[in-house]
């Protein structure tokens, strides 16, 4: 058996790839339900009932999809240019501290600026501490040769001590009982609900503006077309004119932006204050769903609110039947590896001898 390009990918193929990932997911995943001795139409039901099957249930779904949406877009624009960046959950815990730190410490000890600048400097500084922490594994990476990966995931076990250490000193709330969280935002900061009396907030049009913001980016501009062109072939890239190793850095700069301003959203819309379980992972789903969307800026739309859904309703569905909620981590696993195989096939055809 051998794997033989084709010439090119058919459109077809392209719109049933997806779909038949989707097919083998459900096939696989039901063979873990029927192990557990559930029904599996039953269980399907629940679990799409339990993430769209009503106003609760899909504002809930969009509330988790906010930070999915913006980590994976720091994923995608760093993966566009072949720097793998594990780094997303320390970024984004970088990026929710400097929120707090500028909307929470200074914004609650009369700091004398307008509450619009204010709201802009807590975003900007979020954004910048995400950068920064990825900018070192990018120049590491670009001068030395250090593999980014290693850096990148290491630094998120240094930025969780580090919040520890703030949570329990600098930034620990008097009023929290010994609990470890942060000071809360002033609260003109946070942002505003989209649906009354629900959790999803603004940072949902915050998110999708992004998406266009990097799609146009990627599609339309002069640095789009050298980050396609680094993360198509580097050599190729240099011998082309492009600037590797500042095309490596402003990638950086952007993805640790966008995983920090996750961040400081998560903050604003949702919780208000910093702790240590505030993301359940959101940093590493981020690669999960860049790869499920293909790189796409708009497909992590699609993609975020997919595994958001699977998650929300997995709760829900396991409450109801008594399936584990880890199925929910299986569906996604299974529609990653699903769909990195059908998109395999789309572009090469197996071979028998």
């Amino acid at each position: 058996m051998r794997l033989e390009k084709r010439a090119a990918a058919s459109a077809w193929a392209m719109l049933l790839a997806p779909i038949g990932a989707l097919v083998f997911t459900l096939l696989v995943s039901a063979l873990l339900v029927l192990w557990a001795g559930a029904p599996v139409g039953r269980t399907y039901g629940l679990l799409a009932q339990g993430a769209f099957g009503s106003m609760f249930a899909i504002s809930e779904t969009l509330t988790r999809a906010i930070p999915l949406m913006l980590t994976g877009l720091a994923a995608t624009v760093a993966f566009k240019a072949r720097l793998f960046n594990i780094g997303a959950e320390g970024q984004l815990y970088a990026g929710a501290l400097a929120a707090v730190a500028v909307g929470g410490l200074h914004g609650g000890s009369g700091f004398d600026l307008p509450l619009p600048l204010l709201f802009v400097l807590m975003m900007l500084a979020a954004a910048a501490a995400g950068a920064l922490l990825l900018l070192g594994p990018a120049l590491l990476k670009v001068r030395l040769g250090v593999d980014e990966v290693v850096t990148t995931l290491l630094l998120n076990f240094i930025v969780l001590l580090l919040v520890s250490l703030m949570l329990d000193g600098p930034m620990k709330d008097p009023t929290a009982m010994g609990w470890p969280q942060s000071v809360a935002l002033v609260g003109e900061l946070e942002l505003s609900k989209l649906i009354p009396q629900t959790r999803v907030h603004s940072g949902l049009l915050w998110a999708c503006a992004l998406a266009i913001g990097l799609w146009a980016l990627l599609k339309y501009t002069v640095l789009g077309f050298d980050i396609r062109a680094v993360g198509a072939n580097p050599r190729a890239a240099v011998f082309a004119g492009v600037p590797v190793t500042r095309t490596v850095v402003l990638v950086a700069l952007l993805s640790g932006a966008l995983a920090g301003l996750a961040g400081a959203i998560e903050v604003a819309g949702r919780t208000s204050y910093v702790t240590l379980d505030m993301s359940p992972g959101y940093g590493y789903s981020g690669i999960v769903i860049a790869m499920l969307a293909a790189l796409h800026p708009l497909g992590v739309i699609a993609a975020s609110v997919f595994v958001a859904g699977v998650l929300v309703g997995a709760d829900s569905m396991s409450r109801a039947i008594g399936v584990p909620t880890y199925i929910a981590d299986v569906i996604v696993a299974a529609s990653l590896l699903a769909v990195l195989v059908a998109t395999l096939l789309t572009q090469y055809r197996v071979r028998w001898k």
